[in-house]
């Protein structure tokens, strides 16, 4: 015993523990795998097994199902009591269904049928032993060669379309990059990324005017989502859900989509959000049907023209979608059902009585729990120790989520025919990570990412410079005043105290200017699987 234990002292090697009161048959096999460069201990009944357990740090467990003394599931739960992550798989001549429910019910990770040959041995060691490692290779490959083609795909002057896309890859390996940290990629996708926001700033302040001032080949904006994709349903289904998602980003919505599967045919188109990417302006013109300058001419008394504050500018979301459906000749079965949420009490009441809204033709429910925690991370020294990059935001969400109240609607309307569910978001955020000086009086405007004011300004190689604001359609605010937005991940600060609020700011997630996080939004369709 002596010589076995002194073999798991090399570290460069997987250590397995076979426990089978008929070992000696075994040798075949056990002889194959230190072949293969496993180190292999052997134990004829559960005790001895356990025992070694205890003195051993062992990385794989083959376990027989049928021994004398200590069985092989009783052996199993002694295991998982003293090392519950040690991976063990079942070795038995015994196929019946109740013994492998049992034996997976103790959280086997694998089982074997006797008599076992080689090569399943040694399928089975890659893959308790050597998967994370072989598809992290993969991983690391297939990257490098994806990292080749989005930047040939940047470079090779991408319309709104291809940059859709180009978006989807670059969120889609954040994600799978994620779960292999060992691979040292993240800085190199991080970089990609900000690169990637370089160019697709070129691209808006090239394009965004002909987008707003036509109706020729351009992606859907905010002011079209409702036309585009919630009117359509109503025609078809008894009962329709709007849900709109303050501030969420499209990796945000990914990481919520792995809880619906079960529940949903899922269906997702994109749109680009209005500038500024800014609930007042954004949301506005989601409810509305209408740009913010749209909304200045024919709403005066609704847009609150002389009012900054960004709570008080959303007060009249449900007005605005009543006028819109009159615009469009929209007859509801009865009212528009508006709610917005923005307190953990309040959505957990209207998670227990959301099955009632289906009675109406049409329900609009704002969500405010993802802005919250974006604002929350910039002023809470806990929250920004918790989600200190992309990754963990990610992490931060899918905590939220699993536990929120807006989960919990979604899980009972999936029970729910004839309804349609389409959920969007106003804006998404951007980690800032770059400060600008910004000019501007008094009365110019607080926020980070864009700011309105007499003869505001900025480096034009950090923001666009909007003199007029009406080829933007946006608001004139009683006055002349042009608009300054951030492109990249830069933030405006004062020259006063600049220092001060240099640091205060950054690396916190903003929005309201020109990223593609910001501006390129997720439509998802939720249709139940009933």
């Amino acid at each position: 015993m002596q010589t076995n234990e002194m073999q798991l002292t090399n570290k460069d090697k997987n250590n397995i523990l076979w426990v089978d009161d008929e070992i000696e048959s075994l040798k075949s096999n056990i002889m194959f795998l230190k072949q293969k460069g496993y180190n292999v201990l052997e134990a004829t009944n559960g005790e001895d097994g356990v025992n070694l357990i205890k003195k051993n740090d062992f990385d794989l467990v083959f376990l027989d199902e049928m021994m004398t003394g200590m069985g092989g599931l009783q052996t199993l739960i002694e295991i998982k009591d003293l090392k519950p992550s040690l991976p063990v798989v079942m070795v038995t001549k015994n196929e019946t269904e109740s013994l492998m429910e049992d034996a997976i019910g103790k959280k086997i990770s694998d089982y074997l049928i006797k008599p076992v040959n080689p090569t399943q041995l040694l399928l089975v060691c890659k893959k308790m032993l050597e998967s994370k490692k072989l598809k992290g290779d993969q991983v690391s490959k297939d990257y490098i060669q994806e990292f080749n083609n989005l930047s040939m795909a940047m470079s090779d002057n991408p319309g709104w379309e291809e940059w859709i896309d180009i978006y989807l890859k670059l969120t889609g390996w954040e994600m799978e990059l994620d779960a292999h940290p060992e691979l040292g990629l993240k800085q190199t996708i991080f970089d990609q990324k900000r690169d990637s926001n370089i160019e697709f700033s070129k691209f808006v302040e090239k394009n965004y005017l002909s987008w707003v001032n036509s109706t020729g080949h351009k992606p859907i904006l905010s002011n079209e989502v409702v036309d585009k994709f919630v009117i359509p349903e109503l025609d078809k289904n008894e009962s329709v859900f709007l849900f709109v998602i303050d501030c969420m980003r499209l990796d945000q919505w990914l990481v919520m989509e792995q809880y619906l599967y079960d529940y949903f045919n899922i269906k997702k188109s994109y749109h680009y959000s209005i500038l500024p990417t800014a609930t007042p302006y954004s949301r506005n013109a989601i409810f509305s049907g209408l740009f913010p300058s749209e909304i200045e001419q024919h709403y005066p008394e609704l847009w609150k023209k002389n009012d900054d504050d960004e709570n008080s500018k959303n007060n009249y979301e449900r007005e605005f979608l009543l006028k819109l459906l009159e615009r469009r000749r929209i007859k509801l079965k009865n009212e528009v059902k508006y709610t917005k949420i923005m307190d953990s009490n309040f959505g957990r009441g209207i998670e227990s009585k959301i099955m009632s809204y289906c009675q109406n033709h049409l329900n609009a429910i704002v969500i405010n729990f993802v802005d919250m925690i974006a604002h929350s991370r910039s002023d809470n020294a806990i929250l920004k120790e918790i989600a200190p990059d992309e990754s963990a935001y990610r992490s931060l969400t899918r905590s939220w989520f699993e536990h929120s109240s807006f989960f919990g609607m979604l899980r009972q309307l999936s029970a729910k025919k004839n309804i349609k569910i389409i959920i969007t978001t106003d804006h998404g955020s951007i980690r800032c990570l770059h400060g600008v000086k910004a000019m501007g009086d008094k009365d110019t405007s607080t926020n980070l990412r864009y700011k309105c004011g007499r003869n505001v300004k900025a480096d034009p190689r950090n923001a666009i410079l909007i003199k007029n604001p009406q080829e933007y359609k946006l608001p004139r605010r009683n006055g002349i005043v042009n608009y300054i937005i951030a492109k990249e991940d830069f933030y405006f600060v004062y020259p006063t105290d600049y220092h001060k609020y240099l640091n205060q700011y950054n690396d916190t997630f903003q929005h309201g200017g020109i990223s593609i996080d910001e501006m390129i939004l997720p439509v998802i369709t939720l249709e139940s699987k009933l």
